[in-house]
């Protein structure tokens, strides 16, 4: 029985480490249930990446040779694509402003869609490129709502008239340079939420 009591103080002692040990390497750290949906949207974005490159189907050179006239389309949004601006979002904020982007380039996509088929153009790319920004826009739209923050409301912009195939022509190239600036923009916000949500990479 002196055994027993003497080595009780040090089992309890064992026991207590064990407790200790379980929580850290039983339990993964805690993370957002954003994950699975930050998982799907940056899948949307490498798809849209893709699909910006074929809205026009011209080739490097003909792009080079092709003048077009500016910034014609007022209404797609400019990103801020600084570093410190990146790391200084919320998540919050982040997911708002992505919602209210891809909502502006649906209605631009679309627009863009019915120029073409007007002029009879192929429209194909634009119809794909909306399917990518509705799963993104549904994903996004979830994701506020998930943490319990309010969608914000669509904007209507406002679009030029186009009656030429060399106008849609142009506004391809145009709205193609800017989608692939939104990808680049929304993938590096998208692993900066993923990296504060603790979210596992693969």
């Amino acid at each position: 029985m002196k055994l027993i009591d003497d080595c009780t103080p040090c089992l309890l002692h064992l026991l207590l480490l064990a407790g200790l040990c379980v929580p850290s390497s039983s339990y993964p750290a805690s993370r957002s249930p954003l994950c699975g949906m930050l998982r799907s949207m940056i899948h949307q974005v490498e798809r849209l990446t893709k699909l910006s490159g074929k809205f026009h189907n011209l080739t490097g050179e003909e792009l080079e040779h092709l003048e077009v006239a500016g910034n014609r389309l007022a209404g797609l949004p400019d990103m801020e694509h600084t570093a410190a601006h990146i790391d200084s979002l919320k998540v919050n904020e982040s997911l708002s402003q992505l919602f209210m982007y891809t909502q502006s380039f649906r209605l631009h996509v679309n627009w863009l869609k019915t120029a073409k088929e007007n002029v009879s153009l192929s429209s194909q790319p634009a119809k794909e490129t909306n399917t990518h920004l509705l799963h993104l826009s549904t994903f996004l739209n979830a994701s506020l709502h998930q943490i319990g923050e309010e969608v914000p409301p669509s904007e209507s912009p406002s679009l030029p008239e186009v009656s030429t195939p060399f106008d849609v022509l142009q506004f391809s190239v145009e709205i193609s340079k800017r989608l692939r600036m939104f990808c680049f923009w929304s993938k590096r916000v998208l692993l900066t939420i993923q990296r504060l949500s603790r979210c596992p990479r693969h």
